[in-house]
């Protein structure tokens, strides 16, 4: 039902519009606090990166951070990641994320960037306190801020945000009546747009999330994705359409599809209830994080990888590489001095 509202597909976002009136002025004179000065901004010692979104969930950003970390980690520099911890609650903050580390602590999201790319990650409601506390213990050229576009209280060096070229904005209001969080004209802030699916405009990059081979829960084991057979798929994230198609897509037949609540917490026996003794669980990879600790040996994820087309993907790199190198003379020059 809410995404008919939110395409304007159904009439029924009439209703709620008067409340996105309301979220829409508290959100404008909340970045108006922080832009003439009741609110102080806070700046850190090393360039921040924010990857985010205008509208809820199922953009496809935790893949762009990903991709982000691996290609700034080719070019040598040292990367950290900073993150609010949606859906996570950890006794103490800031929590900084390890190979123990559940996703009730610190959130799904969190612990699959880790997983994923064997980089640091801190884990806190205020993104500041979660930088300090990587730069306390690390020496990073740079952090990433998963999400975060609309956390005013921390500056920010390069703005990076991630839109459903299928979806786009929807019926352009602010929640609830309407995906948005910010409108459509925050865009002309920002220094990069990445389109995930459908077609670019001229000023932005084009991306595309290519599945990688299935690898099994319990073992490791890695094969071909169109080696399972009799599969149950699953879909814990903002848009689980776009895993069921990525699917279809690729020629796979699926005997089922559950669709879940982003961040849904999963329990041992629901899963085990969707399949029968023949049938293998296939989930993608925000999933797994979840359910690793409790996986059956026939339960398997698909990893995704980032595709970006076009010269703008160089200089987004380039850009940020610069940062860091400015950042570094800067300070080197600054050290000398003393």
């Amino acid at each position: 039902m809410i995404e008919r509202i939110w395409s304007g597909e159904s009439i029924l976002w009439l209703i709620l519009w008067p409340f996105s009136l309301i979220y829409g002025m508290i959100s404008w004179l909340i970045r108006l606090s922080f832009q003439i000065g009741w609110r102080k901004i806070w700046r850190a010692p090393c360039p921040i990166v924010i990857v985010g979104n205008l509208t809820v969930g199922g953009n496809g950003k935790t893949p762009v951070v990903i991709w982000l970390i691996e290609a700034l980690k080719q070019r040598g520099l040292h990367v950290g990641v900073v993150s609010r911890g949606y859906g996570g609650k950890a006794k103490c903050y800031p929590l900084l994320v390890t190979n123990e580390t559940s996703t009730v602590e610190a959130g799904d999201e969190p612990v699959m960037i880790a997983w994923r790319t064997n980089v640091v990650v801190s884990v806190a409601p205020q993104r500041h306190i979660a930088v300090n506390a990587l730069l306390k213990l690390y020496n990073l050229d740079l952090i990433i801020c998963d999400d975060g576009l609309q956390h005013y209280g921390l500056y920010r060096d390069h703005e990076i945000v991630v839109i459903d070229g299928i979806r786009r904005f929807g019926n352009g209001c602010w929640l609830p009546a309407g995906p948005m969080r910010e409108r459509a004209s925050r865009l002309s802030t920002v220094h990069t747009i990445i389109i995930n699916g459908g077609k670019a405009e001229e000023h932005e990059i084009s991306m595309t999330l290519k599945p990688c081979q299935a690898v099994n829960l319990r073992t490791g084991q890695i094969i071909s994705l169109n080696k399972l057979s009799f599969i149950v798929a699953i879909a814990g994230i903002g848009y689980p359409c776009r895993f069921f198609e990525m699917l279809t897509n690729e020629g796979i037949d699926v005997v089922a599809k559950f669709a879940f609540a982003d961040h849904y917490i999963y329990n041992e026996s629901e899963l085990c209830n969707l399949i029968k003794e023949n049938q293998c669980l296939l989930m993608t990879e925000k999933d797994a994080v979840k359910c690793r600790n409790f996986a059956r040996p026939n339960w398997w994820y698909l990893p995704v990888n980032v595709h970006l087309q076009g010269s703008a993907v160089c200089t987004l790199l380039d850009d940020i590489t610069k940062l860091c190198t400015s950042h570094h003379n800067l300070h080197s020059s600054i050290n000398n001095n003393e």
